[in-house]
């Protein structure tokens, strides 16, 4: 099939690429004229079509949807702060739009598969969510979160309206390939490694899904394959807390455990002294005061429904960290 994968430059959408066409799919990857392509396949791969637009622009959408039979829409604005926090809206939001009325003009495509967040689902305090969550909108930790729990109310409501689209719910993404805002363990394990994270983050009460990067990209090809349309699948993984994930690379890498635990209020001041550095220098902070309200809740859910229909097989956090750990080690980026 002849497929577009938006946010082809992506952490989520580079390794789609990848996956896609090892299968023999034929790839039209949309990537912006600003983007970084290192981790795209070669373009000499005669089944990958590199066209330039961006998900904010229609007109560009269109040309990149001509003659395709499933899109991934995999684009999205992943930080927990930005100084112009509307680029949330007009990429998580204003992108989705965009992209569906561009299927809707597109007489070829026959699916689209969604990448929302387990964000768009909202916290999970005390117990372990599945796919009849809906975003409760009390509070909202991040901007980020607040885009991603409107773009889903219109991606849902289009499923009701009989659009073919499919929405997958990635959990916490962690794995080998870019070290961006959208791999956070990664980011976090080089900080403890390289001495600049010595505690654990806060009491340990944490709980995300980790989800291997592999794992989420074969749970959007078995979306394509078996999903049902209209339907949400959660691609998530193991529920664990930060510290449980400090615990097994220091297991791992026979290296010795953190001995402290850092609060959340000191967290939260280097928080705001990043974000004024940031400002000042224009580079984005690692932590920032909505990071911070992220970690006051829990984030835990379950993938049963995709592991029955889907056939999603989840590896284990110590798996992929077994894997992560070295990766990160050959390139230079954390010594044990």
């Amino acid at each position: 099939m002849k497929i577009v994968v938006t946010g082809a430059s992506g952490y989520l959408g580079g390794r789609l690429c990848h996956a896609l066409l090892r299968q023999g799919h034929s790839v039209r990857a949309l990537v912006r004229p600003t983007s970084d392509l290192s981790f795209l396949p070669p373009h000499t791969d005669a089944d990958l079509e590199i066209v330039y637009g961006d998900v904010t622009d229609y007109s560009s959408l269109l040309s990149a949807f001509s003659a395709c039979h499933v899109v991934f829409h995999a684009a999205a604005m992943v930080e927990p702060w930005l100084p112009d926090p509307s680029k949330f809206f007009s990429v998580n939001i204003g992108g989705l739009e965009n992209v569906l009325r561009a299927v809707r003009e597109t007489k070829t495509v026959e699916k689209v598969v969604y990448t929302s967040s387990f964000f768009a689902l909202g916290p999970t305090d005390g117990y372990v969510a599945d796919e009849n969550q809906v975003h409760p909108e009390k509070f909202f930790c991040t901007e980020y979160e607040k885009s991603k729990a409107a773009a889903d109310k219109i991606a849902l409501r289009a499923a009701l309206e009989g659009f073919p689209i499919i929405v997958v719910y990635p959990g916490v993404l962690y794995g080998p390939g870019k070290v961006t805002a959208g791999n956070i363990v990664a980011r976090l394990i080089i900080e403890r490694f390289n001495g600049r994270l010595p505690g654990y983050i806060g009491s340990g009460f944490d709980k995300y899904s980790f989800s291997h990067i592999d794992d989420v990209v074969e749970g959007h090809i078995a979306a394509m394959n078996k999903g049902r349309l209209g339907e949400r699948y959660l691609l998530t993984g193991e529920n664990a807390s930060f510290k449980h994930v400090f615990d097994i690379a220091a297991i791992i890498t026979a290296t010795s455990r953190p001995k402290f635990n850092i609060p959340l209020w000191l967290i939260e001041a280097y928080g705001w002294v990043s974000v004024l550095f940031s400002r000042i220098v224009g580079t984005l902070p690692l932590i920032s005061p909505p990071t911070v309200n992220v970690l006051r809740h829990q984030w835990a859910y379950s993938c049963e429904k995709a592991k029955v229909e889907l056939d999603y097989n989840p590896r284990s956090l110590k798996e992929g960290l077994e894997e992560v750990l070295p990766w990160l080690k050959n390139l230079g980026l954390i010594k044990y």
